[in-house]
């Protein structure tokens, strides 16, 4: 299942070498937002949240998904 970030990069017709360009990061840590492995920290949350004008809730709903 791709996530919203790999979706969104995909729909703006982006690398994940050209969005850690624009976000100041790198392709590996982009690869590892969008495998699941790693979710951002709340600043880049923000910045990826700006860049794609999406709320950050939808982008990275895992992160922001508990459990009670």
């Amino acid at each position: 299942m791709a996530t919203k970030l790999k979706v969104l990069r995909a729909e703006h017709d982006l690398t994940q070498e050209d969005l850690a360009e624009a976000l100041g990061t790198t392709q590996k840590v982009i690869s590892a937002w969008e495998t699941g492995r790693v979710n951002p920290r709340p600043v880049m949350m923000q910045k990826v949240e700006d860049f794609f004008h999406v709320p950050k809730e939808e982008i990275f709903f895992t992160a922001f998904n508990y459990k009670k």
